[in-house]
């Protein structure tokens, strides 16, 4: 077992679920109209009709931007570039629409999508808060894609766990009713004239795509977890879900390491993590493991992002994002494929502790 200390209290994870990496499968810079050439990130991957499809945020040239690609294999992919546009200036996406999760349901595709009206300075382009929910629609995969600017599934609240941000997750459907595993965060004075940003995930709920949604008061997991995005699988051997999701962590004082220009601080994504339950409702926050960081990654050896997994076979495939050898930034990042065995099974299971 080894367990990552940080400096700053925030949380680890106590156990260990060990990918296996194969390396990267989908390089940065090769997508149609450079909708990628600053980078390819936040996979979102599923199967559909014997084809598998990501999206991803491609770094363009004007923004950030929800990208589709489709593979056979996971390895060999097709870019199909933007599947979303900025919207017009003074809309919640004017600087981004990225992120896109999607969901089908009688008989329309459904995306939840990340927008806000901030970015950094170009050429980078960084989403910047708030992170924003919007809904966006489609008959087919490949568009096009209707954007439903009258249909708001929420938004940052103040004095919540949610108030700098609320940007959307994955959705099952689970007893009648839509849960969405919702990214949320808060901004606190550090007491030097600067914030301290602390992220969770939280429930959100409905029985309508299309209407409103209730989100839980309290998240699943504490702020200084510092997770952010997430993924759910669900194992029919045992009944266990498994909630994937990316940790934040932040470069000790001592490490040497220099964020390049541009980088927005000294946090960065530094591991994929997994909670596991059995039921979607309700967490423990102590049910969590490690599933890949720099002591596995092949390639990255410090940074590690957003996780999508699909099952493949008797393994599941766990997409994410990594920069590469140092680096610690948000651009130039490519997305990469590692394996777990099937069944899942949590890693107290092979402890003393006990797996309930």
């Amino acid at each position: 077992m080894t367990n990552t200390i940080y400096h700053d209290g925030r949380h680890s994870a106590s156990y260990r679920m060990e990918a296996s990496d194969q390396g990267i499968v989908f390089e940065y810079g090769k997508g149609p109209d450079d909708c990628d050439h600053l980078g390819a990130r936040e996979a979102w991957v599923f199967e559909h009709e014997g084809l598998y499809y990501m999206t991803y945020d491609g770094a363009g040239r004007d923004a950030w931007l929800a990208c589709l690609a489709t593979s056979p294999d996971l390895v060999n992919w097709e870019r199909h570039g933007p599947m979303l546009e900025c919207g017009e200036p003074g809309s919640p996406d004017s600087a981004t629409a990225s992120y896109g999760t999607t969901f089908y349901h009688n008989g329309k595709w459904h995306m939840f999508y990340l927008g806000s009206p901030n970015a950094s300075p170009a050429p980078n382009n960084v989403p910047m808060f708030p992170y924003l929910t919007l809904k966006a629609e489609a008959d087919n995969l490949h568009g096009p894609w209707r954007k439903r600017y009258d249909i708001t599934p929420w938004r940052p609240q103040p004095e919540t766990y949610y108030s700098s941000t609320a940007s959307p997750g994955r959705i099952i459907e689970h007893n009648g009713e839509f849960l969405q595993f919702f990214s949320g965060s808060v901004s606190l004075p550090d007491g030097k004239d600067s914030l301290i940003h602390k992220r969770t995930l939280g429930i959100a709920r409905t029985r309508d795509l299309d209407g409103p949604w209730k989100l839980d008061p309290e998240p699943l997991a504490p702020l200084d977890d510092q997770i952010e995005n997430s993924e759910v699988y669900y194992e029919p051997a045992n009944g266990y879900w498994f909630l994937f999701t990316n940790h934040i962590g932040i470069l000790p004082p001592d490490s040497g390491i220099r964020p390049e220009e541009n980088e927005a601080g000294m946090e960065y994504t530094d591991a994929v993590w997994v909670y596991w339950s059995k039921d979607p409702n309700h967490w423990n926050p102590e049910h969590k493991a490690v599933v890949l960081d720099g002591h596995n990654c092949t390639w990255s050896k410090f940074c590690i992002g957003l996780p999508g997994v699909v099952p493949v076979g008797d393994r599941l495939a766990v997409l994410y994002d990594a920069p590469g050898g140092d680096s610690v930034n948000h651009m130039r990042r490519s997305i990469g494929l590692a394996w777990l065995p099937l069944p899942l099974t949590p890693p107290t299971c092979h402890s003393n502790s006990s797996c309930q």
